[in-house]
């Protein structure tokens, strides 16, 4: 235990002894220095801490989200458009005390929120930043931002810190869980999340981006669940839908995105490439449409949908350790 860190921060460090954060179920001494599937131990490693004017509109309104993109990953998806950061050990280590203090400039900078993306090999690490953030006043909502393959017993070390969750449900079938995300167990540990997820914070509840706007335009406390369609999966997609309806009616937003791209090594010869010939195209116009109507046809209303050619930077930010090095440099 470190000696320097308060008898509840211990406690929530000792989770990393046996890590068991995510569906890996890895049970690896992280504090230890050792690594599981994510590639992490008990440092926390970011790549990026800026504002972020991409996410859904409840999320970024017009001053943006503060987003802190975290490195390595428990899915690791082989058309992940984050794989610098999600696959290697690219990233700038932190501690807890600073990721506090980034939660503060990021407010400084006119953040409507604080986006913890893909954080949850640093859960401990976070729940820790946050709790000290809140001791000295901070007041803007923290969004977790996921994958969704989290554990309900990590979801739970969140609850009361957490305000909006913004988990991913990929798949529904265990095959394309299994052949593009190694998980075939996806489904059901992400639901038993996100039942947990939704326990804590409810339907949403929204608030005004500033004190001068006229209506509530942003999301202050809720969960919202996004779904990437991909090429050819039209069915798969459908179904996931129709779960999230039938389980959390209208008390869920639905994000319904198209915005699959390609990646590089998915689509220029390499052995990657060969063995996920189905990846190396955009989603069809005609293919969104039908998962669209079919949200329409079984009453889904609270969704949000992409309209248009998206363009493939506005996902894909710089991973250059903005806002990551205090100003003194220290």
């Amino acid at each position: 235990m470190n000696p320097d860190r308060t008898d509840f921060e211990n406690r929530i460090m000792n989770a990393l002894s046996c890590c068991r954060l995510c569906g890996r179920n890895c049970k690896i001494d992280r504090i230890d220095g050792k690594t599981g599937f994510c590639g992490q131990t008990d440092k926390i490693r970011a790549a990026r801490a800026a504002l972020h004017f991409w996410e859904e509109p409840v999320i970024s309104g017009t001053h943006g989200s503060g987003a802190v993109f975290f490195s390595g990953c428990n899915l690791r998806c082989v058309f992940c458009q984050n794989a610098p950061i999600a696959n290697s050990d690219f990233g700038m280590e932190i501690t807890s005390e600073r990721l506090t203090d980034i939660f503060f400039e990021l407010k400084e900078q006119g953040a409507n929120n604080i986006n913890l993306v893909t954080g949850t090999p640093f859960i401990p690490q976070i729940v820790i930043a946050i709790t000290r953030a809140k001791d000295r006043g901070f007041d803007l909502p923290f969004i977790f931002n996921c994958g969704g393959y989290e554990s309900v017993e990590a979801i739970k070390m969140l609850d009361g810190l957490i305000d909006i969750y913004l988990p991913d449900l990929k798949y529904y079938s265990s095959e394309l869980s299994l052949k593009y995300s190694y998980a075939p167990d996806y489904f059901e540990k992400a639901c038993a999340a996100l039942d947990e997820m939704y326990r804590q914070v409810g339907a949403p509840a929204f608030m005004k981006e500033t004190k001068d706007s006229p209506d509530d335009t942003l999301l202050k406390k809720g969960m919202i669940v996004r779904h990437l369609l991909l090429p050819g999966q039209t069915k798969d997609s459908k179904k996931i839908l129709r779960y999230l309806r039938e389980t959390f009616g209208d008390n869920i937003y639905i994000s319904i995105m198209n915005q699959y791209t390609p990646m590089p090594f998915l689509t220029e010869g390499s052995n990657a490439g060969c063995k996920y010939p189905e990846l190396a195209r955009k989603v069809t116009p005609g293919e969104y449409a039908r998962v669209v109507d079919f949200a329409i046809k079984i009453g889904i209303e609270k969704a949000f949908i992409q309209e248009g050619e998206t363009a493939e930077e506005s996902f894909i930010p710089s991973f250059d350790y903005t806002g990551l090095i205090p100003k003194d440099g220290q």
